[in-house]
């Protein structure tokens, strides 16, 4: 005698088939209900042990950058929480795209992640072949921080205030070069911004990430720079580079006496964010996970106040409010990207 039925738990359906006249349907029915509450237990327990090895995390700019500034007490906290180590694996190259691009192709299981800034909203319309598509190839974790940044000058540059700067620019179109840390970053586009703004010209220099450019600023091989206030904070502190102004709306905490651009050029701001992506796909349970770990992390009154005193304004999102964060500042930064006329191929 054959006979087929069909179990449904928790939508899983289990189809049970037997052919044998002496066997008792109920008891094949409870054995595959069994089977199946097993196979659930199972599926869950798996997604409970998430993290069972060391995670790497991305950071797509050389070392000695405000990512690396970020990272390193960060790191130390979240694998507390998160009861596994940390790896910080640094793999600069093309404004931060090429750590994207390698954390983008990773699988999505949530040992590789990517500590990414506004490089990335940024790039997508900079870059005619960008290689990944971020809304997609990327899963937003959460925003982590906002890194102001400050416009400095190595000593030797005359300029010393922002009136005094656009002068010498207007007088001399061109002459004036500054460094960043890349095309397309956030400091590039500030630069155009300030540019578009008081009708002035300078020449660009990039470098292959914020450390890069501020060495040679002290060098003296560049004049100006905008760079996180992270990054140029103990410089600024031993008087080796000048701050000239800061360029968040107003004033920093760290910086009191050191003006911001907006008290010339109301308005004007610049900002970095600095959040956790993992790969397109990564599990919701792995992201909620995350990003639990990440505010948690953040909130911790040490590292908190460490931030601060690093030049950093401590800010976290859910994961669907960091997936907004991007669709408005592709939009923003596309505006300013057409404006200056930017361009990388």
């Amino acid at each position: 005698m054959y006979f087929a039925f069909a179990v449904e738990i928790s939508g899983i359906i289990l189809v049970l088939e037997y052919k044998n006249h002496k066997v008792d349907k109920m008891k094949i029915i409870k054995i595959g209900v069994l089977l199946l509450l097993g196979l659930i237990l199972g599926m869950s327990a798996h997604a409970q042990e998430y993290p069972n090895k060391p995670i790497h995390i991305i950071v797509p700019f050389p070392p000695g950058g405000g990512a690396d500034v970020l990272m390193r007490p960060l790191s130390k906290k979240l694998s507390e929480l998160l009861g596994q180590p940390i790896i910080l694996d640094n793999k600069p190259g093309a404004n931060g795209n090429i750590g994207a691009i390698f954390t983008a192709k990773s699988a999505p299981d949530g040992y590789t992640l990517l500590v990414g800034n506004s490089s990335i909203p940024i790039s997508v319309s900079l870059y005619s072949n960008l290689g990944y598509d971020p809304m997609k190839d990327l899963t937003m974790v959460g925003l982590m921080t906002i890194a102001p940044s400050t416009l400095a000058s190595n000593p030797l540059f005359m300029a010393k205030t922002i009136p005094e700067l656009i002068s010498q620019a207007k007088a001399n179109p061109g002459k004036i070069n500054y460094g960043s840390a890349g095309s397309g970053s956030t400091p590039h586009l500030g630069m155009e911004m300030f540019s578009l703004a008081t009708g002035t010209k300078f020449t660009h220099i990039p470098y292959k990430g914020s450390g890069p450019a501020v060495t040679a600023a002290l060098g003296g091989e560049v004049d100006i720079l905008i760079t996180n206030t992270s990054t140029i904070l103990s410089q600024v502190q031993a008087k080796k580079l000048n701050p000239i102004a800061v360029t968040s709306l107003k004033r920093s905490p760290i910086l009191p006496d050191v003006p911001a651009i907006a008290e010339t050029l109301p308005g004007f701001e610049v900002r970095t964010w600095y959040g956790l992506f993992g790969p397109g796909n990564l599990p919701k349970e792995i992201v909620i996970k995350l990003n639990t770990a990440i505010v948690q992390a953040i909130n911790t009154p040490e590292i908190k106040a460490q931030l601060i005193k690093s030049g950093y304004e401590p800010e976290t999102t859910s994961s669907d409010e960091f997936v907004q964060l991007m669709k408005d500042d592709i939009v923003s930064w596309g505006k300013v990207v057409k404006t200056s006329g930017a361009k990388i191929d």
